[in-house]
């Protein structure tokens, strides 16, 4: 497949905490106690709350705070109402950075919520017939995301200059002439039954109780340069990257026990990458 140049966004994921006084905040009722006050998007803290146990063990206090949204969490981690945030990924953070004017800088990574192609009726993307109807989200990054990854199962071409976010206008060829269809990403599921291919993205799916490693056949690989781009991460104030206390937490959630959990979270859905 070809490389594609970093540019624009993606959705992206989870959101961590920035600490107050360069790493958290020294407890009133206890000096010798650290805070730290995590944005996240979601409410399942399964993982935090063991990540909160171990970092107890060290006086540091985690507080969990979940943003109902992916603009809050990054607002909030520059103006300092929360220390650290893992909600993101690395594209969309790269461009939000940009478009807010924000100084903030990524300490570690966490998961990848891979993009997969699926069929009910095919079990290769390259088993589609001349004219077959392919569906993709119809929002512009996981449009992008979409084509690209049809570029990487070697049924079309996208010009190199589109970068991450190409749209159909981009597509320099199409050898099997598909019926390329944009949908609203929720929508695609539903229609399945009526595409010889779909592309759809992780959430949806796993809403959609499909399993994006078991039921795709055809998923994104962690380790081709453009998944780099896809990466969750844990993002602070730029202020803060040095905080022991914050790069303590990163050090704790990157271990195997937490790999364990993510698994046993997600079933497979999403992947740790540490």
């Amino acid at each position: 497949m070809k490389i594609k140049k970093l540019a624009f966004l993606t959705v992206g994921f989870l959101t961590l905490t920035s600490l107050l006084t360069g790493c958290g905040n020294t407890s009133t009722s206890n000096p010798n106690t650290t805070t730290i006050k995590l944005g996240v998007n979601d409410n399942d803290y399964r993982i935090w709350d063991y990540v909160k146990g171990e970092l107890a063990k060290e006086n540091i206090t985690l507080e969990v705070i979940s943003f109902a949204d992916y603009v809050q969490p990054n607002i909030a981690l520059s103006e300092g109402e929360i220390d650290i945030n893992a909600f993101q990924t690395n594209i969309y953070f790269d461009q939000f950075k940009t478009d807010h004017n924000l100084d903030l800088t990524s300490i570690g990574t966490t998961v990848f919520a891979p993009m997969g192609i699926y069929s009910q009726s095919l079990e290769s993307p390259t088993d589609i017939a001349e004219s077959g109807k392919v569906a993709i989200p119809n929002d512009m990054t996981n449009g992008g995301r979409a084509l690209l990854l049809l570029e990487e199962a070697g049924l079309i071409e996208v010009d190199d200059a589109a970068g991450l976010i190409p749209t159909l206008k981009d597509v320099t060829a199409n050898p099997k002439n598909l019926s390329i269809l944009e949908l609203t990403a929720n929508q695609i599921p539903r229609s399945l039954p009526d595409l010889d291919l779909a592309v759809i993205n992780n959430g949806v799916a796993v809403d959609a109780k499909l399993s994006p490693i078991n039921d795709s056949i055809y998923i994104e690989s962690t380790d081709t340069e453009n998944a780099v781009n896809y990466y969750n991460i844990f993002a602070v104030k730029s202020s803060d990257k040095d905080s022991a206390p914050l790069n303590r937490l990163v050090e704790i959630y990157q271990t195997d026990a937490v790999k364990v959990l993510i698994d046993e979270v997600y079933g497979g859905s999403r992947l740790p990458i540490f």
